[in-house]
């Protein structure tokens, strides 16, 4: 299952944020992963959320397990910070 995000993360909030953002992915039970452009990264991993994430824009999440959807949500609601 695949939804698109536009991320609205203030420079100063990146942290933060990717602290929620990995915390809420790794609660879940499948895997997930945050794609841009040509790179794709576990959406479990702080560092490649960090890297990917610098600047925010619109990103792909993809999740696949039993809890999906509900990953999805969480997720999409940390980023476009609702």
């Amino acid at each position: 299952m695949k939804r698109t995000a536009v991320a609205q993360i203030p420079e100063d909030q990146l942290d933060r944020i990717a602290t929620s953002f990995i915390k809420a992915a790794s609660s879940f039970s499948g895997q997930i992963s945050i794609t841009r452009g040509q790179h794709s990264i576990n959406g479990k991993s702080l560092l490649g959320f960090l890297s990917l994430m610098k600047g925010g824009g619109s990103v792909e999440l993809s999740a696949e397990g039993g809890d999906e959807e509900q990953a999805l949500e969480t997720l999409v609601g940390i980023l476009e910070m609702r």
